[in-house]
Protein backbone atom coordinates (compact mmCIF):
# COMPACT_ATOMS: atom_id res chain seq x y z
CA UNK A 1 0.00 0.00 0.00
CA UNK A 2 1.43 3.49 -0.65
CA UNK A 3 0.44 6.02 2.34
CA UNK A 4 0.70 9.35 1.66
CA UNK A 5 0.88 12.12 4.39
CA UNK A 6 -0.13 15.77 3.87
CA UNK A 7 1.20 18.04 6.50
CA UNK A 8 0.02 21.04 7.74
CA UNK A 9 1.87 23.57 9.68
CA UNK A 10 0.80 25.39 12.75
CA UNK A 11 -1.17 28.18 10.57
CA UNK A 12 -3.23 24.99 8.56
CA UNK A 13 -1.39 25.60 5.57
CA UNK A 14 -0.13 22.38 3.59
CA UNK A 15 3.81 21.84 4.73
CA UNK A 16 5.13 18.96 3.68
CA UNK A 17 4.07 15.22 1.99
CA UNK A 18 5.33 12.09 2.67
CA UNK A 19 4.73 9.35 0.49
CA UNK A 20 6.02 5.82 0.77
CA UNK A 21 5.35 2.24 -0.61
CA UNK A 22 3.85 0.82 -3.35
CA UNK A 23 0.61 0.36 -4.17
CA UNK A 24 0.73 -3.45 -5.05
CA UNK A 25 -2.08 -3.06 -7.75
CA UNK A 26 -0.14 -4.80 -10.29
CA UNK A 27 2.75 -5.88 -11.08
CA UNK A 28 6.24 -3.46 -10.87
CA UNK A 29 6.20 -1.81 -13.98
CA UNK A 30 2.62 -2.11 -14.69
CA UNK A 31 0.73 -1.20 -11.31
CA UNK A 32 -1.46 1.94 -13.11
CA UNK A 33 -2.11 2.57 -9.45
CA UNK A 34 1.19 3.10 -8.28
CA UNK A 35 2.07 4.98 -11.49
CA UNK A 36 -0.97 7.95 -11.15
CA UNK A 37 0.20 8.80 -7.34
CA UNK A 38 3.81 9.37 -8.28
CA UNK A 39 2.78 11.49 -11.85
CA UNK A 40 0.58 13.42 -9.35
CA UNK A 41 3.80 13.85 -6.87
CA UNK A 42 6.07 14.34 -9.55
CA UNK A 43 3.96 17.09 -10.91
CA UNK A 44 3.77 18.77 -7.51
CA UNK A 45 7.38 19.00 -7.32
CA UNK A 46 7.73 19.98 -10.82
CA UNK A 47 5.19 22.93 -10.43
CA UNK A 48 6.97 23.85 -7.40
CA UNK A 49 10.41 24.17 -8.40
CA UNK A 50 9.53 25.38 -12.05
CA UNK A 51 6.53 27.23 -12.56
CA UNK A 52 6.31 28.36 -8.87
CA UNK A 53 10.47 28.70 -8.24
CA UNK A 54 10.27 27.37 -5.14
CA UNK A 55 13.01 25.43 -3.60
CA UNK A 56 11.69 22.16 -2.63
CA UNK A 57 13.70 20.00 0.32
CA UNK A 58 13.33 16.34 0.40
CA UNK A 59 14.11 13.20 -1.59
CA UNK A 60 12.75 10.95 -4.61
CA UNK A 61 13.97 7.24 -4.14
CA UNK A 62 12.36 3.68 -4.94
CA UNK A 63 8.91 3.59 -2.97
CA UNK A 64 9.39 6.78 -0.97
CA UNK A 65 8.88 10.54 -1.93
CA UNK A 66 9.35 13.29 0.81
CA UNK A 67 9.12 17.15 -0.05
CA UNK A 68 8.37 20.07 1.97
CA UNK A 69 8.37 23.68 0.38
CA UNK A 70 9.26 26.76 2.87
CA UNK A 71 7.60 28.21 4.85
CA UNK A 72 7.21 32.01 3.43
CA UNK A 73 6.05 30.54 0.06
CA UNK A 74 2.95 28.62 1.75
CA UNK A 75 0.56 31.62 1.68
CA UNK A 76 1.37 32.29 -2.28
CA UNK A 77 -1.79 31.03 -4.43
CA UNK A 78 0.53 29.45 -7.04
CA UNK A 79 2.12 27.17 -3.90
CA UNK A 80 -1.26 26.65 -2.44
CA UNK A 81 -2.76 25.12 -5.43
CA UNK A 82 -0.26 23.05 -6.49
CA UNK A 83 -0.32 21.42 -3.60
CA UNK A 84 -3.68 21.16 -2.39
CA UNK A 85 -4.23 20.00 -6.53
CA UNK A 86 -1.98 17.23 -5.55
CA UNK A 87 -3.77 16.64 -2.08
CA UNK A 88 -7.41 16.27 -4.03
CA UNK A 89 -6.29 14.02 -6.58
CA UNK A 90 -4.35 11.63 -4.32
CA UNK A 91 -7.59 11.69 -1.89
CA UNK A 92 -9.48 11.09 -5.00
CA UNK A 93 -7.63 8.07 -5.95
CA UNK A 94 -7.42 6.68 -2.61
CA UNK A 95 -11.39 6.98 -2.36
CA UNK A 96 -11.23 4.64 -5.83
CA UNK A 97 -8.50 2.06 -4.71
CA UNK A 98 -9.03 1.95 -0.91
CA UNK A 99 -6.75 -0.74 -0.49
CA UNK A 100 -4.00 0.48 -2.47
CA UNK A 101 -3.41 4.00 -1.31
CA UNK A 102 -4.44 6.00 1.66
CA UNK A 103 -4.45 9.37 1.72
CA UNK A 104 -3.67 11.04 5.43
CA UNK A 105 -3.84 15.13 6.77
CA UNK A 106 -1.13 15.65 9.83
CA UNK A 107 -0.78 18.22 11.68
CA UNK A 108 2.81 19.04 12.37
CA UNK A 109 4.08 18.84 16.17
Amino acid sequence: MVTVTFHEDSRGRLSSVVAAGHAGWADAGEDIVCAAASAILQAAWLGLTEHAHVTVAGERTSGRLVMRWPAESRDRDDVAAIVATAALSIEHIARQYPEHVRAVRSTEA
